[in-house]
Protein backbone atom coordinates (compact mmCIF):
# COMPACT_ATOMS: atom_id res chain seq x y z
CA UNK A 1 0.00 0.00 0.00
CA UNK A 2 1.18 3.59 -0.99
CA UNK A 3 2.96 5.30 2.11
CA UNK A 4 3.02 8.73 0.37
CA UNK A 5 0.28 9.98 -2.27
CA UNK A 6 0.49 13.27 -3.68
CA UNK A 7 -2.42 14.92 -5.33
CA UNK A 8 -1.71 18.31 -8.07
CA UNK A 9 -5.11 20.55 -6.66
CA UNK A 10 -5.71 23.67 -8.36
CA UNK A 11 -9.06 24.47 -6.79
CA UNK A 12 -11.08 22.88 -9.73
CA UNK A 13 -13.96 20.69 -9.19
CA UNK A 14 -11.86 17.17 -10.58
CA UNK A 15 -9.01 17.79 -8.07
CA UNK A 16 -10.86 18.58 -5.41
CA UNK A 17 -12.78 14.71 -6.61
CA UNK A 18 -9.10 13.49 -6.82
CA UNK A 19 -8.29 14.35 -3.31
CA UNK A 20 -11.79 12.85 -2.17
CA UNK A 21 -10.77 9.76 -4.20
CA UNK A 22 -7.05 9.95 -2.54
CA UNK A 23 -8.99 10.00 1.05
CA UNK A 24 -11.48 6.92 0.51
CA UNK A 25 -8.75 4.73 -1.71
CA UNK A 26 -5.52 4.76 0.35
CA UNK A 27 -6.51 5.39 4.09
CA UNK A 28 -3.12 4.62 5.72
CA UNK A 29 -1.08 6.77 3.44
CA UNK A 30 -0.08 10.75 4.22
CA UNK A 31 -2.03 12.42 2.00
CA UNK A 32 0.05 15.36 0.33
CA UNK A 33 -2.00 18.35 -1.67
CA UNK A 34 0.41 20.34 -3.89
CA UNK A 35 -0.83 23.91 -5.33
CA UNK A 36 1.27 25.43 -7.83
CA UNK A 37 0.50 28.94 -8.98
CA UNK A 38 0.39 28.98 -12.92
CA UNK A 39 2.24 32.48 -13.10
CA UNK A 40 -0.02 32.98 -16.73
CA UNK A 41 -3.09 30.52 -16.32
CA UNK A 42 -6.20 32.06 -14.74
CA UNK A 43 -7.00 29.82 -11.42
CA UNK A 44 -10.27 29.05 -9.58
CA UNK A 45 -11.89 30.79 -7.05
CA UNK A 46 -13.17 29.56 -3.98
CA UNK A 47 -16.50 28.91 -5.91
CA UNK A 48 -15.01 26.33 -7.98
CA UNK A 49 -15.56 29.10 -10.57
CA UNK A 50 -12.82 29.87 -12.99
CA UNK A 51 -11.48 33.89 -12.50
CA UNK A 52 -8.58 35.57 -13.39
CA UNK A 53 -6.77 35.76 -10.18
CA UNK A 54 -3.59 37.46 -11.29
CA UNK A 55 -5.09 41.37 -12.54
CA UNK A 56 -1.88 43.06 -10.72
CA UNK A 57 1.23 42.67 -12.26
CA UNK A 58 3.42 39.47 -12.20
CA UNK A 59 6.39 40.04 -8.87
CA UNK A 60 4.43 43.24 -7.69
CA UNK A 61 3.20 43.59 -3.81
CA UNK A 62 -0.17 43.12 -4.79
CA UNK A 63 0.26 40.17 -7.11
CA UNK A 64 2.21 38.44 -4.20
CA UNK A 65 -0.52 38.92 -1.79
CA UNK A 66 -3.37 38.10 -4.15
CA UNK A 67 -1.37 34.41 -4.63
CA UNK A 68 -1.31 34.45 -0.79
CA UNK A 69 -4.79 35.35 -0.38
CA UNK A 70 -6.24 32.68 -3.32
CA UNK A 71 -3.63 30.15 -1.74
CA UNK A 72 -4.96 30.31 1.69
CA UNK A 73 -8.82 30.00 0.73
CA UNK A 74 -7.83 26.57 -1.11
CA UNK A 75 -6.08 25.37 1.41
CA UNK A 76 -8.86 26.16 3.62
CA UNK A 77 -10.83 24.44 1.89
CA UNK A 78 -8.99 21.10 1.19
CA UNK A 79 -8.46 21.23 5.16
CA UNK A 80 -12.23 20.54 5.23
CA UNK A 81 -12.47 18.02 2.82
CA UNK A 82 -9.52 16.49 5.42
CA UNK A 83 -11.52 16.82 8.01
CA UNK A 84 -15.04 15.27 6.45
CA UNK A 85 -12.67 12.34 6.04
CA UNK A 86 -11.38 12.30 9.28
CA UNK A 87 -8.27 12.72 8.10
CA UNK A 88 -4.77 15.06 8.32
CA UNK A 89 -3.40 16.72 5.04
CA UNK A 90 0.35 18.36 3.97
CA UNK A 91 0.01 20.92 1.89
CA UNK A 92 2.20 22.18 0.22
CA UNK A 93 2.23 25.11 -2.79
CA UNK A 94 4.72 26.83 -5.16
CA UNK A 95 4.72 29.09 -8.18
CA UNK A 96 5.49 28.08 -11.66
CA UNK A 97 4.83 25.63 -14.32
CA UNK A 98 2.65 23.12 -12.95
CA UNK A 99 3.59 20.26 -14.92
CA UNK A 100 7.34 20.42 -14.53
CA UNK A 101 6.68 21.86 -10.60
CA UNK A 102 4.51 18.28 -10.00
CA UNK A 103 6.95 16.46 -11.62
CA UNK A 104 9.61 17.59 -9.91
CA UNK A 105 7.74 16.82 -6.85
CA UNK A 106 6.39 13.78 -7.45
CA UNK A 107 10.36 12.77 -8.30
CA UNK A 108 12.40 14.50 -5.82
CA UNK A 109 10.25 13.58 -3.00
CA UNK A 110 8.88 10.27 -1.00
CA UNK A 111 5.92 9.85 -3.25
CA UNK A 112 4.75 6.47 -3.95
CA UNK A 113 1.73 7.39 -5.57
CA UNK A 114 0.36 10.24 -7.64
CA UNK A 115 -3.50 10.87 -7.68
CA UNK A 116 -4.39 13.57 -10.47
CA UNK A 117 -7.87 15.04 -11.64
CA UNK A 118 -8.18 14.38 -15.90
CA UNK A 119 -8.48 18.43 -16.14
CA UNK A 120 -8.28 21.24 -14.57
CA UNK A 121 -9.47 24.01 -16.67
CA UNK A 122 -11.97 23.29 -19.89
CA UNK A 123 -10.59 22.84 -23.29
CA UNK A 124 -12.10 21.80 -26.23
CA UNK A 125 -9.29 20.23 -28.27
CA UNK A 126 -8.27 17.70 -25.07
CA UNK A 127 -11.06 16.10 -23.83
CA UNK A 128 -9.84 13.72 -22.02
CA UNK A 129 -6.27 15.06 -20.21
CA UNK A 130 -5.71 18.21 -19.23
CA UNK A 131 -2.06 19.17 -20.09
CA UNK A 132 -0.43 19.18 -17.19
CA UNK A 133 -2.51 15.63 -16.12
CA UNK A 134 -1.03 14.41 -20.10
CA UNK A 135 2.64 15.60 -18.28
CA UNK A 136 1.96 13.62 -15.08
CA UNK A 137 0.69 10.77 -16.72
CA UNK A 138 3.72 10.20 -18.95
CA UNK A 139 6.38 11.24 -16.93
CA UNK A 140 5.86 10.62 -13.54
CA UNK A 141 8.23 7.86 -11.53
CA UNK A 142 5.23 6.45 -10.07
CA UNK A 143 2.29 5.15 -10.13
CA UNK A 144 -0.57 7.38 -11.64
CA UNK A 145 -4.54 7.48 -10.87
CA UNK A 146 -6.28 9.28 -13.12
CA UNK A 147 -9.62 11.03 -11.60
CA UNK A 148 -12.31 11.89 -14.10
Amino acid sequence: MSSTVLVPVDGSPLSRRALRYAFESFPDAEIVAYHVTDLFGPSYGPDGDLESAFEPMVGTDAWDARVRETTERLFADLEAVAADHDRSITLESDVGDPSRLVLEYATEEPVDHVVIGSHGRPNARRPMFGSVADSVVRRAPTTVTVVR
